[in-house]
């Protein structure tokens, strides 16, 4: 058969780090499996703009916009194309808001109404309400094979009543590689100040994003989708800014070390300066946003830091290849699974809602600064695990390919 033409439907052209390092890793797999024949389509949920910064199109390779009543247009997609695969990881959770949801879980119906072949590829499921669970089991069971990107989630599907066939391996952005020059660019700090500490903070509440006819335009990620909003809301936001300020102005005082806060979507870019404008010392900070940087400089600058502290996956997941030392502020079950696979959630896993948390994020940061061989042990082979696993991503894929009549290039095999 000719190669064929795939629909990868993601959380895409949103300027957030983990999505452009996963999508490019899954690019790769599907040119190695398909040749460079195979045309792929990769719809921008927000800004088709801010694919380009890091694909090139052509005959092979189109980036098309999705309007945000995306119902008719992701139809369409799929009647053009002959394959569509789930690349989002967050693939089957609420945590950030429905409307993503019922866009991977539409884009499978239109699959199966279709009679095309669909593949969830190394995503992961989560926390989801009553009646989302119950769409979850309808349209998922459709699929033609899920791929989880833990054994977790596998069981998490199945606990939801999923019956499609689902294997298990690792998150495909531990495929990602920053380029050279990109990891020379990371050396930007003083070197007998030591590496600095890293902050990849999440506004917890601003989330879930909610559908609105109407709102305030400071309030809009895009039309008609609104954060959430409260007096209430706000006044946790501005106490979490806080925290963190504490937390970056101690590592400067007692361990001398630079900050770098770190936006792995731009949507984190009101968190991060609110933080910076809370320091006593802002001008041992600076704020790195994903707006401005690719996935290959924040993950070059991941890989830099003296100790990490997270709330963002792939933050730690593009981190773990440098066995950065680390801790998690968590909020769904991503970080609190991959924690658990590294042997750490114990020790380095808090939330945020937790009363002593300041006090338990100082002494971990302490700890990590002072005495990291431990848990870099623990990171180096967590790392090689995920690595072994994330590369039988692609094995799979190319037995899905046989097994639906794709030839699969002999350098390939």
């Amino acid at each position: 058969m000719t190669p064929p033409k795939v629909l990868l439907i993601g959380y895409n052209g949103a300027n957030n780090t983990g999505a452009e390092a996963l999508l490019q890793a899954d690019i790769q797999d599907f040119r190695a499996v398909f040749g460079e024949d195979a045309v792929l389509t990769v719809p921008a949920v927000k800004d088709a703009a801010n694919l380009r910064r890091y694909l090139r199109e052509g005959p092979t390779l189109q980036i098309v916009s999705i309007p945000s009543v995306f119902f008719g247009a992701v139809r369409r997609l799929v009647r053009e194309h002959d394959l569509v695969v789930l690349v989002e990881g967050s693939a089957y959770m609420d945590t950030w808001t429905s409307a993503l949801l019922w866009y991977f879980l539409w884009a499978t119906r239109c699959a199966a109404k279709e009679g095309k072949p669909c593949l969830a590829y190394a995503v992961d499921a989560g926390q989801l309400r009553p009646r989302n669970q119950r769409l979850v089991r309808r349209y998922a069971s459709s699929t033609n094979l899920v791929i989880t990107r833990s054994e977790a989630a596998a069981e998490r599907l199945r606990g939801f009543g999923v019956t499609a066939p689902i294997e298990w391996s690792a998150d495909n952005a531990f495929n990602f590689e920053p380029g050279p020059g990109d990891v020379e660019w990371a050396g930007l700090w003083a070197q007998d100040q030591g590496p600095p500490l890293g902050i990849a903070a999440v506004d917890f509440y601003r989330w879930p994003v909610v559908i609105r006819p109407w709102g305030r335009s400071q309030d809009r990620y895009r039309w008609p989708y609104y954060f959430s909003t409260s007096p209430e809301r706000g006044r946790a936001s501005a106490e979490l800014a806080r925290r963190y300020a504490r937390l970056a102005d101690r590592v400067v005082e007692e361990h001398d070390r630079s900050v770098a806060l770190i936006c792995m979507e731009e949507l984190d870019e009101p968190i991060a300066r609110a933080i910076h404008d809370e320091m006593k010392h802002e001008e041992r900070a600076r704020v790195f946003s994903s707006r401005e940087h690719d996935a290959s400089r924040m993950t070059a600058l991941l890989r830099r830091l003296g100790v990490l502290v997270t709330s963002r996956y792939h933050a730690s997941v593009l981190s773990l290849a440098a066995a950065v030392p680390q801790l998690a502020v968590g909020h769904d079950l991503r970080l609190r699974t991959l924690y658990s696979e590294l042997g750490i959630e114990d020790r380095y896993f808090l939330t945020p809602d937790e009363p002593d948390a300041v006090d338990r994020m100082t002494d971990a940061v302490d700890e990590l600064l002072l005495d990291p061989v431990e848990v870099r042990e623990l990171l180096r082979a967590g790392h090689d695990a995920h690595l072994a696993a994330a590369r039988r991503n692609r094995e799979l894929l190319r037995s899905f390919a046989g097994q639906h009549g794709w030839v699969v290039p002999a350098w390939a095999t």
